[in-house]
C-alpha cells in the first residue's frame, strides 16, 4: 500500500485480518537512529517472525495481513501518539540517539508515521469489516535487561473485551501448547492499536503473542500460521 503498511492478502468483509504493529526492521534512509546496525534484527527494532506468519495466514482465502512497514524504533504505533515509548529514547537497555528528539521533530515523526498507519488501518476495516481482528506479536524467551525467563509458547492478550480470548485459550492450550492468559505481560497495558480501532469499535479481536523461538525458522513459521489460521477461523465462527 506505502512504505508505512503492507498489506497482504485481500481483505474481505466478515474474514480475518491479521495486524501486526512491530512486522518491520525498516529504518528510512533519511532517518539515523544512531544504534549499532545489528540491533535492527534484534526484537528491539522488529517482532520476529510475525511478518512471515501473517504472510503464510494470508495465502488463505479470507485472510489479509495488514502489516507496519517501518521498525518501532522509529515510531511505535502500538503506543499512545503521546506516550513516550512512541518515538522511544531508549530500548531494552539500549540508548536510541537518533530519537533524542525536540517538540516539533517529535511531533513530525508522528505525523510521519503513527498517524497514516493509524489511518489505512482504520480504512482498511471500514472498507472490508472483518469478523475477527488478529493482533499478531511475539516476544523473547528472556529480556535483555530482565532474568526472569519466559516459558509460554504464546499468549493471548485482551483489554476490556475478552470474548475472542475466552473462546481462544482453551482451543490453544488442546494444541498441546504452554498459554499465558494476560502473559508476559498484560493487554491491559500494551493494547493501543487493538483499544483504538477493535475495542472502541466493537470489533472482536484476538491478541496473540508468540515466542519467537517458534517462529524463527519457516518451518516453525508455517506450522505456527497453521495453527493461528485454524484457531482464528473456528474463533470468528463461534463469536457471539
Amino acid at each position: 500500500m506505502s512504505d508505512v503498511v503492507r498489506l497482504v492478502g485481500q481483505p474481505r468483509f466478515g474474514g480475518i485480518l491479521v495486524v501486526s504493529d512491530h512486522a518491520s526492521n525498516h529504518v528510512p534512509e533519511d532517518l539515523s537512529l544512531g544504534i549499532a546496525p545489528a540491533l535492527l534484527h534484534e526484537h528491539m527494532a522488529l517482532d520476529i517472525g510475525v511478518a512471515e506468519v501473517g504472510a503464510i495466514m494470508a495465502a488463505q482465502a479470507g485472510i489479509a495481513a495488514f502489516q507496519c512497514g517501518f521498525s518501532r524504533l522509529v515510531c511505535d504505533v502500538n503506543r499512545e501518539p503521546e506516550a513516550p515509548g512512541a518515538v522511544p529514547a531508549a530500548s531494552d537497555g539500549h540508548a536510541i540517539p537518533g530519537n533524542q528528539l525536540g517538540e516539533a521533530e517529535r511531533a513530525a515523526r508522528i505525523a510521519r508515521f503513527h498517524a497514516p498507519y493509524h489511518q489505512a488501518l482504520a480504512g482498511v476495516l471500514d472498507a472490508a469489516p472483518p469478523a475477527l481482528v488478529v493482533s499478531l506479536h511475539s516476544f523473547t524467551p528472556r529480556l535483555a535487561t530482565c532474568t526472569e525467563p519466559r516459558p509460554w509458547q504464546v499468549g493471548v492478550l485482551y483489554n476490556e473485551d475478552d470474548r475472542a480470548a475466552r473462546l481462544a485459550i482453551p482451543m490453544l492450550e488442546a494444541e498441546g501448547l504452554l498459554v499465558g492468559d494476560q502473559l508476559p505481560y498484560s493487554g491491559r497495558l500494551l493494547n493501543y492499536t487493538m483499544n483504538r480501532h477493535a475495542e472502541a469499535e466493537g470489533r472482536p479481536y484476538l491478541g496473540i503473542e508468540i515466542r519467537q523461538d517458534g517462529i524463527t525458522e519457516p518451518a516453525g513459521q508455517a506450522r505456527w500460521a497453521a495453527i493461528l489460521a485454524r484457531i482464528a477461523n473456528r474463533v470468528a465462527l463461534e463469536i457471539v
